[in-house]
């Protein structure tokens, strides 16, 4: 098996486990109050990535936790967590995914206007057809605008944040101490939202096995998230993550009932089409050049 084959089906394991890992926790939040269910299912999945760090002699809190940009990156990745809950509670699971699939270009974005990454003008081009497909997503009139798709908006801005903060962590922090890390922000998104919800701390049977199936899939999809991106080449490897749409519009549809229209599909493809040609385009740009036949002679 090739490393690009490889990424692609641990890209495309972690993307479904994503979209599994929402549905459940969707479910979760209708028996259970938001705030807990999010605060337990932190703390199980920082305590299984914990447990994978001592299982392969890691530190599970190394010192780099504690550096400025491991703590930049863990408040951005608060803001994004504390939304995109609130997002899976008030809002449909399709139209979150949905709007979720425009954090590469608001990654590539980031990069261009903070770190000086060269951006040509056709992957410009396509971050503007990305950002209009949120547009027709969204329905900015006033007979049509929701004030809650602000949520998911917000949420995918944090997650976006957080990615290009990743690039300050130190490359000796595995993607298991990383996990661990990311959901010890988890459980305090969980904390601060349970501090606003006036439910009892009760539930079900079935809502607490859901927010119990949700730590187990979500720490494996982080685990080969990480796994994915550090195997075979970014540009092949990346697209595939457009697979957790595809996967949470069905999962929405038969698990919630939920039914996207023609304009929500028309954005998605928008965003979804932009988002791939860009991360091509990205792949191409930092590809190194062949010498010419001259310079290799002299090499």
């Amino acid at each position: 098996m090739t490393p690009n084959l490889k990424g692609s089906l641990f890209m495309v394991a972690a993307m479904c486990a994503f979209a599994a890992e929402d549905a459940l926790l969707k479910s979760a939040f209708e028996a259970i109050p938001r705030g807990l269910a999010f605060t337990v299912f932190g703390i199980l999945a920082a305590t299984l990535c914990a447990t994978l760090s001592l299982i392969a002699g890691e530190r599970v809190f190394p010192r780099e936790f504690l550096s400025r940009g491991l703590l930049i990156r863990s408040g951005i990745e608060l803001v994004g967590r504390l939304f995109f809950t609130l997002s899976l509670a008030l809002v449909s699971l399709s139209l979150t995914s949905v709007i979720l699939q425009a954090t590469p270009l608001v990654v590539t974005l980031g990069a261009a206007v903070l770190f000086g990454e060269k951006v040509g003008p056709r992957r410009w081009t396509a971050m503007l057809v990305g950002f209009l497909g949120v547009i027709l997503i969204l329905r900015p009139t006033p007979g049509h605008f929701d004030p809650l798709v602000i949520l998911p908006v917000l949420g995918m801005l944090g997650f976006a944040g957080r990615d290009l903060a990743t690039r300050a962590a130190p490359p000796h922090v595995s993607g298991r101490q990383l996990g661990t890390l990311g959901f010890i922000v988890v459980t305090l998104a969980g904390l601060v939202i349970w501090a606003f919800d006036p439910r009892p701390p009760t539930g079900t049977a079935i809502g607490w096995a859901a927010v119990a199936g949700a730590g187990l899939v979500g720490t494996f999809a982080y685990n080969a998230l990480t796994t994915a991106m550090r195997t075979g080449e970014v540009s092949v490897v990346a697209p595939f993550r457009y697979s957790r749409l595809l996967v949470a519009l069905v999962v929405a549809y038969l698990a919630f009932g939920e039914r996207v229209d023609a304009l929500t599909f028309a954005g998605a493809a928008l965003i979804v089409g932009s988002g791939l040609y860009t991360l091509i385009r990205s792949g191409r740009a930092a590809a190194p050049r062949p010498l010419s036949p001259r310079k290799e002679e002299g090499a």
